[in-house]
């Protein structure tokens, strides 16, 4: 399902236009990235948790000659499935 989809799917069971669903599920993820990208969490009860993780720095390998190269560090976003949601999914 992309975007596009779950926007009409919000449409019609929210029983708004596809307009202002499209409005409100922009602004839901623009406010998830930019509280993540403070570093804080957002949880949702029963849908799961988005956060940002730090990774630390590593060495890698260039699969084509196979020389090593250091790979920084750096802080990616991270979600994790709540408990309902892995039920559902199960």
């Amino acid at each position: 399902m992309n975007k596009e989809e779950l926007v009409k799917e919000v449409s019609k069971k929210s029983k708004v236009s596809q307009k202002v669903a499209a409005d409100i599920l922009s602004a839901t993820l623009e406010t998830i990235q930019k509280t993540v990208s403070k570093g804080k969490k957002v949880t949702l009860v029963g849908f799961g948790t988005f956060e940002a993780r730090k990774r630390a720095a590593r060495t890698g390998r260039n699969p084509q000659t196979g020389a090593t190269l250091k790979i920084a560090a750096k802080t990616v976003p991270a979600f994790t499935a709540g408990k309902k949601f892995k039920e559902i999914v199960k």
